[in-house]
């Protein structure tokens, strides 16, 4: 999985592209961790991933805590497979999918 990040202002945009599974999840935590400081609003692209397991989840309900206390988070151009997975697994209640 490849992750690119863009700082624009306050909003960190966070494009991934591949699988967010058990393998690369700790991967994208790591990313994350020192990303935040400042940030105010925190976007993730699923424009190219193409696929999420449950350790992908919880980096994003991870995330998802931090930025309430900060700002927003939401995540964008989600495909038919994440968004199937969001919502059965309840997701799609709990994260901004737009």
């Amino acid at each position: 999985m490849t992750i690119n990040k863009e700082m624009n202002g306050t909003e960190l945009r966070v494009a991934l592209n591949g699988k967010l599974d058990t393998t690369t999840a700790p991967q994208l935590e790591e990313e994350l961790k020192p990303s935040l400081s400042g940030v105010t609003e925190l976007v993730f692209d699923f424009e190219k991933l193409d696929y999420i397991s449950s350790a992908g989840l919880r980096v994003l309900l991870s995330a998802q805590k931090k930025m309430s206390n900060a700002g927003s988070m939401k995540i964008v151009n989600v495909n038919e497979i994440i968004s199937e997975i969001f919502e059965v697994t309840g997701f799609n209640e709990i994260l901004t999918v737009e």
